[in-house]
C-alpha cells in the first residue's frame, strides 16, 4: 500500500504521419479536483475526454494539463488562389491595352505574391479519427506516469510523517515518565495549591473546598490526553497503510492531535511537561504542513 502526493509532473509524446504532439501535465496540492486545460486553437473537442480521464486517475489536486501539437513535413500542400490569379490576369490585359508589353507569362504570373499559397493539408474524417483516439491513447500514458510520480513523491511523505509520529510518541513516553506525574509529585502539588486557595481566601465552606479541589485534580491529570494521543499515533500509523486518498482523514486527524496539545500545555503542572507539550505543537505543526500535500 502506498500514499500518493498531489506534487507531481509527467510528460508523453505522439505521432502520426501528419502530426506530432506533446502532451504536460503538472499537478500541486488542492481542496479536491481541479483540471486546466491548455489546448492549441480547433482542439476544444478534446477537453471533455480529458477531464473524465483525469477524473480516472485522480481525486484531488490542482492538475495543469497542456498539449502542444506540430504539423510534420509533407502536410502542406501547395494551392492556386484563383481569384487572386484572375485579378493579376486583368490588371495585367489593361496594361497591355495601354501599353506595348507582352503577356504576361505563366512563370511570371505565379512569382507575384498571392497567386500561389501554402497551406495545411486538410485531414479527413478518418485521418481526424484516428489522430484523435492516438492522442488519447498518449495522454493516458501521462496520466499513468504522473500517478507514478505522485506515489514517488507520496513515498517519500510517508517516511517524513512516520519520523514525525515516531518524534510525537517520545515526547508523549516523556510527559507519561516525568517526575512531576508521580502520585507523591501531583499530591504535593495539590496540597499547595490548596493551602494558597485557603490562604486567599479566607473561610471556605466545605462543599466549595471540594469543588475547587476536584478542578484543581482535574487540571493536574493529563492521563487522558495522553491517552487519546496514543490513539490518533495509532490511527496514524494504521491510516499511512491504507491505499487510496488519505489526506483528508489526516488533515482531521493532524487537527486532533493539535488540540489535545494545546490542552496538555494548558494543564501542564511542570516545566519539563511544558517543554515536551511545546515540543509536540511545533513536530505537529510540522507534520500538518506535509498532511497538506498529501492526497
Amino acid at each position: 500500500m502506498t500514499i500518493k502526493s498531489m506534487t507531481g509532473f509527467s510528460h508523453a509524446d505522439g505521432a502520426t504521419e501528419t502530426f506530432a504532439w506533446h502532451w504536460e501535465l503538472r499537478s500541486v496540492n488542492a481542496r479536491g479536483l481541479d483540471v486546466r486545460v491548455r489546448l492549441p486553437a480547433g482542439n476544444d473537442a478534446l477537453e471533455p475526454k480529458i477531464r473524465e480521464a483525469a477524473g480516472r486517475y485522480l481525486s484531488r489536486g490542482s492538475v495543469t494539463v497542456s498539449l502542444g501539437i506540430e504539423s510534420r513535413a509533407g502536410t502542406q500542400e501547395i494551392r492556386l488562389n484563383e481569384e487572386t490569379l484572375r485579378q493579376v490576369v486583368a490588371a495585367a490585359e489593361k496594361i497591355r491595352a495601354m501599353t506595348d508589353a507582352a503577356p504576361p507569362s505563366p512563370d511570371g504570373l505565379i512569382a507575384i505574391k498571392g497567386v500561389l499559397e501554402v497551406v495545411e493539408r486538410e485531414e479527413s474524417a478518418d485521418e481526424l479519427a484516428a489522430r484523435t483516439e492516438a492522442m488519447q491513447a498518449s495522454l493516458e500514458r501521462a496520466l499513468q506516469l504522473l500517478v507514478e510520480a505522485r506515489a514517488g513523491e507520496g513515498a517519500r511523505l510517508k517516511a517524513v510523517l512516520q519520523d514525525h509520529l515516531a518524534q510525537i510518541e517520545e515526547l508523549v513516553k516523556a510527559v507519561e515518565t516525568s517526575p512531576a506525574r508521580t502520585p507523591a509529585a501531583i499530591q504535593e502539588q495539590l496540597k499547595a495549591q490548596l493551602d494558597r486557595l485557603i490562604e486567599g481566601a479566607g473561610t471556605l465552606d466545605p462543599g466549595r473546598l471540594h469543588q475547587e479541589a476536584v478542578m484543581i485534580a482535574t487540571r493536574a491529570d493529563v492521563e487522558e490526553e495522553l491517552k487519546r494521543l496514543r490513539a490518533h499515533i495509532a490511527a496514524a500509523h494504521e491510516l499511512l497503510e491504507e491505499d487510496g486518498a488519505i489526506g483528508r482523514k489526516l488533515d482531521f486527524l493532524a487537527q486532533e492531535f493539535n488540540r489535545e496539545a494545546n490542552t496538555l500545555c494548558s494543564k501542564a503542572n511542570a516545566l519539563d511537561i511544558t517543554r515536551a507539550g511545546l515540543a509536540l505543537k511545533s513536530v505537529i505543526d510540522q507534520m500538518r504542513e506535509q498532511v497538506q500535500n498529501i492526497e
